[in-house]
């Protein structure tokens, strides 16, 4: 099971910060890679950001880099997703995942809300 708690609130203004944390609990996230998506209304589902399951690689999308940065706490078994100088166009729902290697995604938390708006 994979829970998603967010931490600052639903709304932000442009050029605020949020972070993103995903607890999962019923395994051990040691050996997964992680990441997080987003799907804004009327859109598809994008990758935003993962992360190895040692937390020595990342990646992120274009739009995010350079703004969010994910990371990870293996001993909490959480992963994180720092989100500043947030613009409009990052509101969306934000979902992380677990998987045994990037790109294969096994577990999806529920998502949360992200409203970016003045």
């Amino acid at each position: 099971q994979v829970q998603l708690v967010k931490s600052g609130g639903d709304l932000v203004q442009p050029g605020g910060s949020l972070r993103l944390s995903c607890v999962v609990s019923g395994f051990s996230l040691d050996y997964y890679a992680a990441g997080w998506f987003r799907q804004a209304p009327g859109k598809e589902r994008e990758f935003v950001a993962a992360i190895s399951w040692s937390g020595g690689s990342t990646y992120y999308a274009p739009s995010v880099k350079g703004r969010f940065t994910i990371s990870r706490d293996n001993a909490k078994n959480t992963v994180y997703l720092q989100m500043n100088s947030l613009k409009p166009e990052d509101t969306a729902v934000y979902y992380c995942a677990a998987g045994r290697q990037i790109g294969l995604w096994d577990y999806w938390g529920q998502g949360t809300q992200v409203t970016v708006t003045s």
